[in-house]
């Protein structure tokens, strides 16, 4: 299996293992959408809290020239160290919603 495929198996899998934690306010629900095509891949939230609808993207992966981009993490612990965890290395693993000159001075890929 080449790293491509590879890391979409780990993408898909670490992001329906978010599925299973439960929302802490309101009656929530997690939705993941996957577009193999284009190497796309969100994590949203969709139900209702107190104050009104909830609806909006918690993380948001891209996979780009054989690296997985984390465009958004909204997560506690943060996303990275669940790819990490799961087999992708560090350096192909980028901090996109970092700005560009900041992310040489993480511990992941700079681009």
């Amino acid at each position: 299996m080449d790293s491509i495929e590879k890391y979409r198996d780990i993408v898909e899998a670490v992001l329906k293992e978010q599925t299973k934690i439960p929302y802490a306010h309101g009656e929530i629900s997690f939705e993941t959408v996957f577009d193999r095509s284009n190497d796309r891949y969100l994590l949203m939230l969709v139900g209702w809290k107190a104050d009104g609808r909830v609806h909006g993207c918690l993380v948001h992966l891209d996979i780009i020239n054989g690296k997985v981009w984390i465009q958004r993490d909204g997560t506690e612990e943060g996303i990275a160290a669940d790819l990490e965890r799961a087999g992708i290395p560090k350096d192909h693993i980028v901090l996109a919603f970092r700005r560009p000159d900041v992310r040489q001075y993480t511990d992941y890929a700079a681009a």
